[in-house]
């Protein structure tokens, strides 16, 4: 799915990028763009940004 219609960035590309290490999303918006050009994908982007921060919280929570 598309996060990011302006700059063309899709969820599994945003999904790899935190996994890399993007935990905040300033490291993403200079990364991949995100939020750059218009901002309306900037709420999506940041749920997938918490999304999978739970995910690797719990993740290490448990290990």
């Amino acid at each position: 799915m598309y996060v990011c219609l302006c700059k063309g960035i899709t969820d599994s590309q945003l999904r790899a990028a935190i996994k890399d290490g993007g935990s905040e999303f300033k490291r993403l918006k200079k990364e991949l763009a995100v939020g750059t050009q218009c901002g309306k994908c900037v709420p999506v982007a940041m749920s997938i940004l918490a999304e999978e921060t739970a995910k690797n919280a719990v993740y290490y929570e448990v290990a």
